[in-house]
């Protein structure tokens, strides 16, 4: 296994931590291999629905601020 030196704030190495001292995890690395592999799951989830949403089409801007006058406003 590959060994990662990061630096970071104060207040995310606590966070880290306290995640493991709450029994968690067993440590820094237990907690950010379990990130890392969320986060690819996440990024493998979104590009399957990007590949199954079918193709993309074009819009001119004419289309997109009639598109955007139609939504309900903000305020």
């Amino acid at each position: 296994m590959a060994t990662l030196n990061i630096s970071m704030p104060y207040e995310m190495r606590a966070f880290i931590e306290a995640r493991f001292s709450m029994g968690e995890y067993q440590g820094a690395s237990d907690y950010l291999r379990d990130l890392i592999r969320h986060a690819r799951e996440e990024t493998e989830r979104l590009l399957v629905e990007g590949v199954d949403s079918g193709t993309a089409r074009s819009l001119d801007m004419a289309e997109l601020r009639r598109r955007a006058q139609t939504l309900p406003k903000q305020g």
